[in-house]
């Protein structure tokens, strides 16, 4: 492997490249005309344009990805996350060119895709379920002899789906109708697909989820869990490896359960396997994620592991890295998605521009994104900017540790979800770790973020005003002289 296309765009497709080029390998951005000035095209080998800003006309356009590997003479292709990540017609088309896919079998990209198949799939093992329909809902009457048997509240979810997109929760028998009919009409709109299932309602659930490594020889480890409990509109905000609720022996019994559901279709590569973990620490199965996740920094943290090299290493046919009785867990991790949203505004997305931007830095803090300062925040695209990572040897010196990331954080001209994240690690809940995928509708209210920047804009108002006296008083001889009286610049220059 010598050369691969990076179907993907903003931090994810910079983070792949900066691992295929330590590991020697070439890297071909493809670009919308929005993203032309964006760093990743920058940071890439080479770069090819495939069309205009919205999404289907460009990073969905799997034919224009497939002519940019062969015009560039590249022999893989890197999906990334999102797009076409998780699309086995584009995996098939891939391998039909004569391209590396890195990422799973398109089969094994087909099951895990449909909600039902993975579900039945993952019983063929024995892996535990929601309580709930094994098929397609065909009618009202089959709904309301499924709630016979779980009750209520039940989970209406799409079959093809993800992302919080099809989904349903339905308290009493009056809502059934109206709100399978909302889901298969939400599903039919984002998926192409209107089939839809039952599951009982877990009422106050944590979503913790396993990385899982496969190669193509047989071999298959889970490299631990992470939790994923802190959600907005069903998509995490907060991430966590480990999590703080897991005994070892519970720990042992998802991690292999989740091996298990990578067996049942054959799976190579990197994935994670969902999910949902009850008050009694009860665990069942969720759906399987057939490619990278966004939250994969916390468990490289923890590991040690780059798993972008260990999907290439797998795609190019070698054989695991490490075993399972040679992982450990070093430390914990924990990271905030930095969305340019604003908290206070039911997390509704926000444009603008970058005025300000400046990382954080120091010992065990990790920045993965895609932005400079200047830079416009496109409409076209998913809000997340930045992930923020923060490693320490315990729990509670990672949680400070990323406080302090945040705080040394700037950012201006956007709202994002930074103001949010200082708030959720002081929680007490948080502090505690008991906390659940509830953790934002208990305890968040858009008042708690007030007065939040109130000191910052004080400061920043303070400082220009004393900038344009600076500027606006006479240039006497004075006072051009005071200024010279002040200035550092002598003294650094005989620092050297």
């Amino acid at each position: 492997m010598q050369k691969i296309v990076v179907a993907n765009r903003g931090e994810i497709a910079l983070r792949v490249m900066r691992s295929a080029r330590e590991m020697g390998i070439a890297t071909v951005a493809v670009y919308s005309e929005a993203d032309r000035n964006m760093p990743f095209v920058q940071y890439a080998d080479e770069a090819v344009c495939i069309g205009p800003a919205p999404s289907n006309q460009s990073y969905l356009l799997g034919d224009k990805i497939i002519a940019a590997a062969k015009s560039t003479g590249a022999d893989a292709v890197h999906p990334g996350y999102g797009f076409l990540s998780e699309n086995a017609g584009f995996a098939q088309a891939v391998k039909d060119a004569g391209l590396i896919f890195i990422g799973p079998s398109p089969a094994a990209i087909e099951v895990m895709g449909s909600k039902l198949a993975a579900k039945q799939a993952a019983q063929s093992y024995g892996v535990p379920m929601v309580p709930g329909t094994e098929t397609p809902l065909r009618s009202l009457e089959e709904a309301r002899e499924v709630v016979k048997k779980t009750g209520f509240p039940i989970l209406i979810k799409a079959s093809a789906g993800g992302g919080g997109k099809g989904m349903r929760v339905v308290e009493k028998e009056a809502e059934l109708a109206e709100q399978i009919r909302l889901a298969k009409s939400e599903a039919l709109s984002a998926f192409g697909d209107d089939a839809v299932f039952i599951e009982k309602y877990v009422a106050a659930p944590r979503h913790i989820e396993i990385q899982v490594l496969g190669d193509q020889h047989g071999h298959c480890i889970y490299l631990f869990e992470r939790e994923c409990s802190i959600q907005r509109r069903h998509q995490k905000l907060i991430e966590e490896a480990p999590s703080s609720v897991l005994t070892p022996a519970i720990r042992e019994a998802m991690g292999k359960c989740a091996v298990d559901v990578a067996r049942a279709c054959n799976y190579y590569g990197a994935g994670t396997v969902e999910f949902l973990v009850d008050e009694q620490l009860n665990f069942y199965f969720l759906e399987m994620n057939t490619r990278l996740q966004v939250e994969h920094p916390v468990t490289e943290m923890i590991t040690g592991l780059d798993l972008v090299k260990e999907q290439i290493r797998i795609a190019r046919g070698e054989t695991l890295s490490i075993t399972q009785e040679q992982l450990r867990i070093n430390g914990h991790a924990i990271e905030l998605r930095i969305c340019a949203e604003d908290p206070a505004n039911n997390f509704l997305p926000d444009t603008g521009r970058l005025d300000t931007y400046i990382r954080p830095q120091g010992y065990g803090v990790r920045v993965d994104d895609g932005y400079e300062q200047g830079m416009d925040i496109p409409i076209y695209y998913d809000p997340m900017i930045a992930k923020l990572i923060a490693w320490g040897a315990d729990r509670e010196e990672a949680r400070l540790r990323l406080l302090r990331a945040i705080d040394e954080y700037r950012v201006t001209g956007i709202r994002t979800t930074l103001p949010f994240g200082k708030w959720a690690l002081q929680q007490p809940a948080f502090i505690s770790g008991q906390f659940d995928t509830n953790f934002i509708g208990k305890y968040f209210q858009p008042q708690h973020l007030e007065g939040h920047d109130t000191a910052a804009e004080q400061a920043a108002a303070i400082l220009a005003a004393q900038l344009w006296q600076q500027l606006a008083a006479p240039k006497t001889a004075v006072t051009t002289a005071a200024a010279g009286n002040h200035s550092n610049w002598k003294k650094r220059k005989t620092r050297r």
